[in-house]
C-alpha cells in the first residue's frame, strides 16, 4: 500500500495472509450494473463492452472514432481498471442516426473483447449511473492458514472499513500532496481534471482519517450522540438516543456515516461533531482547498458490506466473488483479507 493507506486502522486486525492480486488481467473481473433500464428509444446509443487490459478513457476515445463523433459525445458511468477484465456501458450521442456497426471496432482493437449488448436511451450516461459492480478476484501465490475461513466470514458478516482506495490518491499519495500545496497557494490549478482529482483526494483523505480514528476507538459499529445515520437512499437521521440507534443498525439498513467535508459546518452535532472536527482540523490546507471551491458537504457510510460474497480455495489460489455499491472499492475489501504482494508493481488506476 501507499503510505496514505498504510497508516489506516484495520477493522479485523492486520491480516497475516499474503497473496498476489492481478498477476494477470484475467484475475480481476468486474461487471457493472446500471441503475436504470434503457428506454429502448432516444438519441443515445448504449453499448456494453467487455475489455481486457485497456482503460475506460482509451476505449471511449476509440469508440468515438468508430462512430464518427467527437470524444465529448461518448460518456460512461464509471471508470474501470486497465489491468483487468471489465464489462461496462458507454453511451454515444447519435441523434437521428442508425445504430453503428461495431464489428470492425472489435476486430481492430485487441483490448476490446466483445460487444455484449446495445440499446437506445433518451439520456446520456453520467458518472454514478450505477447500482454497483460485481467482482470476481483470483488471488495467486496465496499463503494463509485455516484462520482465513473465519476471517472471510467475519468480513462478510461484519463488513470492512469503507475506505477510499489508494487509486483515489495517486501514486504515493501525490494527489493529496498536491492538494495540500494548492491549499497553501504554492501554485494555481487551472486544469479542470486536476482540480477534480485534487479535490476528490482531499475529501477522501479526510473521510479515511475519521473512519480510521473511529476504528481505533471501537466506534465503527457503535453510534455516538449527534451522529448521522444514513440509508441506501442517502437519507439521514440524527442520533439522539444511542440505544435506539444501535437497534436500527442491526439489519444494516441504516449505517453510521462519516464526513465528505464541505465548505459548510459539519452537520453532525455534539459528541460526534467534536470527534469529526478535531480530525479534519488537523489538515488546514486540505480544508482551505475544499472551502475555497465551495464543495457541498455529503455523508458516506463508515462500513462496507460485500453482498453475495463467496470464496473458494484451491492450493495456493483463493477466488473471491462479491458485489459492492457504486463508489465503493474492492481494494477496501481485499485490504482486510491479505497483504498484496503486487502492490506498487502496477500503475493501473480505477474508480468504481
Amino acid at each position: 500500500m501507499t503510505d496514505v493507506m498504510n497508516a489506516l486502522a484495520y477493522l479485523h486486525g492486520q491480516p497475516a495472509a499474503t497473496g498476489r492480486l492481478k498477476a494477470k488481467a484475467e484475475d480481476f473481473f468486474v461487471s457493472e450494473t446500471l441503475d436504470f433500464t434503457p428506454a429502448g428509444h432516444g438519441e443515445h446509443f448504449l453499448v456494453r463492452i467487455r475489455k481486457i487490459g485497456e482503460n475506460t478513457k482509451y476505449v471511449a476515445n476509440e469508440l468515438a472514432k468508430a462512430c464518427g463523433v467527437k470524444s465529448r459525445d461518448v460518456s460512461w458511468a464509471g471508470l474501470k481498471d486497465r489491468h483487468a477484465v471489465t464489462e461496462q456501458w458507454f453511451s454515444v450521442h447519435l441523434p437521428g442516426q442508425p445504430d453503428p456497426d461495431l464489428s470492425e471496432f472489435v476486430a481492430t482493437h485487441e483490448g476490446v473483447d466483445a460487444i455484449l449488448d446495445t440499446a437506445r436511451h433518451d439520456k446520456k450516461l453520467r458518472p454514478g449511473d450505477l447500482i454497483g459492480n460485481r467482482f470476481k478476484l483470483v488471488i495467486t501465490e496465496f499463503d494463509g492458514d485455516d484462520a482465513i475461513e473465519a476471517r472471510l466470514a467475519d468480513i462478510r458478516d461484519q463488513g470492512v472499513p469503507n475506505y477510499f482506495g489508494s487509486q483515489r490518491f495517486g501514486r504515493n499519495g501525490n494527489n493529496v500532496t498536491s492538494a495540500r500545496d494548492w491549499g497553501q497557494d504554492k501554485f494555481r490549478v487551472r486544469d479542470k481534471s486536476k482540480r477534480s482529482f485534487y479535490l476528490s483526494a482531499a475529501r477522501s483523505f479526510l473521510f479515511n482519517q475519521v473512519l480510521s480514528a473511529r476504528i481505533e476507538k471501537q466506534l465503527c459499529h457503535t453510534p455516538m450522540l449527534g451522529d448521522l445515520l444514513i440509508d441506501d437512499k442517502e437519507q439521514v437521521q440524527l442520533v439522539e438516543d444511542v440505544a435506539s440507534a444501535e437497534a436500527q443498525l442491526q439489519n444494516h439498513e441504516w449505517q453510521i456515516s462519516g464526513p465528505m467535508t464541505g465548505d459548510n459546518a459539519l452537520p453532525t452535532q455534539g459528541e460526534a461533531q467534536q470527534f469529526e472536527q478535531d480530525i479534519v482540523d488537523t489538515e488546514p490546507h486540505l480544508l482551505a482547498v475544499i472551502r475555497s471551491n465551495r464543495m457541498r458537504h455529503e455523508r458516506r457510510p463508515l462500513l462496507l458490506y460485500p453482498q453475495q460474497m463467496s470464496w473458494q480455495r484451491k492450493g495456493d489460489t483463493l477466488t473471491i466473488e462479491f458485489s459492492l455499491p457504486a463508489g465503493c472499492f474492492a481494494t477496501a475489501v481485499m485490504r482486510e483479507v491479505m497483504v498484496d504482494k503486487s502492490e506498487g508493481e502496477s500503475d493501473a488506476h480505477f474508480d468504481q
